[in-house]
């Protein structure tokens, strides 16, 4: 599998559903390289994730986040294959 590198970002609308979410991030841990959150600004947080992994693989993790109510995930994947020259 080719990993790539890329950012994943999170907008939280509904907090109720922060646990659920903490837990997919725990599950997925591996692919999550740095996390930056930033607190409520009026109802809304954002968390930013860097990610290595397949596509499979974030595509895995931001399909869960998605099926949140309430949380909007998009992400971006770099064309660069990790541990490329």
């Amino acid at each position: 599998m080719e990993k790539r590198i890329g950012v994943v970002g999170i907008v939280v609308e509904d907090r109720q559903h922060v646990p659920r979410l903490n837990q997919i991030l725990s599950e997925h841990g591996d692919l999550i390289v740095g996390r930056m959150g930033i607190p409520r600004r009026g109802s809304v947080s954002v968390i930013a994730l860097i990610v290595e992994g397949s596509n499979e693989e974030v595509g895995a993790l931001t399909g869960k986040l998605g099926s949140l109510k309430g949380v909007k995930v998009r992400s971006a994947l770099t064309s660069h294959t990790v541990g490329e020259e």
